[in-house]
């Protein structure tokens, strides 16, 4: 017997609710992965992705893969053994950019700051004077900051700037070409509006020429997918990997339902969501988590109240709203919470959804 379906309201760090239009895109006639049909979707989809990056890079593409494989790609393809990877660490995910730094043999320099906290471009460029690469976070998942990309760019001198872009692409300004991004990835699932499994890939012409030429990762070698990479008419095109074709078509969705809103209109959708919801909850009496000036609209971080049960009270959502929001990450997991307005979620009947069911949730559990 099959299992029931269980709809979610997904307001957590996690997968957001999709976009209905790339829920209903995963159910059209599969294609072949060299269907001229399919060719022509995967070069929209670069197009769009173009758009949402800000950029004109040539290579720019949906990797088949989620967005941690999108840091790796990102590491694999610039850093041999010895070289140095500065790195800036406000969050979980800055943490596991030097992870995947060492694996691949750099000379990791962590640039650290307090959780909470956005990055300080002129301790990054104090840390080393020629590094191969420099890498932030620009909105950092796992704390609810944003930092600006353009200050790293403004300093990274002669190296490569790779920055991750996971919770910010198609919610916030992303401009990957103004603010000196070199190599970008992100993914799917957040402001985006689509399921997880695809990482929406840039990576400018300079860096394309510095990459590895022979990396660890057959499958994450940018060299090898040829004809893939260049947005071109499907002419010339090289055989890498059957591509999820199911996800590209539902990614083309997603990306065409936010750029008929329009990227500003987007932008402000989520500004304002996410506003009304930090207001609603210092409101309560709540504190917030993040630096004030550097807290993400589309997650907010909240401090559990002292005394209050966090898994009480995320389980109460859950089995009385079947709402998920999510908890905090290392030594912060039992003390704060993280709510995300991504995608169709940053609208106002969200927010009032969403401070309703906190309220009495933390009286309940």
């Amino acid at each position: 017997m099959s299992q029931p379906v269980i709809a979610r309201q997904l307001f957590g760090p996690g997968p957001c609710n999709p976009y209905p239009e790339a829920t209903a895109a995963l159910g059209l006639p599969l294609l072949g992965h060299l269907d001229p049909e399919f060719i022509a979707r995967m070069d929209r989809v670069a197009q769009g992705l173009r758009t949402l990056w800000g950029t004109n890079n040539a290579r720019t593409l949906p990797l088949s893969a989620t967005g941690s494989a999108g840091m790796e790609a990102a590491f694999v393809n610039t850093v041999t053994p010895g070289d140095v990877a500065v790195i800036a660490v406000n969050g979980l995910f800055g943490e596991r950019m030097c992870e995947v730094a060492a694996r691949v043999g750099a000379e990791v320099i962590r640039v650290d700051h307090e959780y909470g906290t956005p990055i300080d471009a002129e301790r990054v460029a104090a840390a080393h004077p020629n590094p191969t690469v420099i890498a932030g976070v620009h909105a950092e998942t796992s704390t609810g900051v944003v930092s600006d990309i353009a200050a790293l760019g403004a300093i990274k001198g002669d190296a490569l700037l790779i920055t991750d872009a996971v919770t910010s692409i198609g919610g916030m300004p992303v401009l990957a070409d103004e603010w000196g991004i070199d190599i970008g990835y992100a993914g799917t699932q957040k402001c985006i509006g689509v399921a997880p499994g695809l990482a929406p890939f840039t990576i400018s012409d300079r860096a394309f020429e510095r990459r590895v030429k022979k990396p660890t990762s057959w499958y994450l070698d940018l060299g090898l997918l040829g004809g893939y990479t260049t947005g071109g008419s499907g002419g010339g095109r090289t055989y890498h990997h059957t591509a999820p074709v199911a996800m590209v078509a539902s990614l083309e969705a997603g990306i065409d339902r936010i750029l008929a809103e329009g990227l500003d209109a987007v932008t402000t959708r989520h500004q304002d969501a996410g506003k009304s919801l930090q207001d609603g909850i210092q409101e309560m009496g709540l504190e917030l988590f993040a630096q004030e000036g550097y807290r993400l609209p589309q997650l907010t971080t909240v401090k559990v109240p002292e005394g209050v049960d966090s898994a009480k009270v995320r389980g109460y959502l859950l089995d009385r709203f079947n709402i998920e929001i999510g908890g905090g990450v290392g030594q912060y997991a039992n003390t704060v919470w993280r709510i995300g307005l991504m995608g169709p979620n940053a609208n106002p009947a969200s927010v009032a959804l969403i401070l309703s069911s906190l309220k009495e949730a933390i009286d309940k559990a």
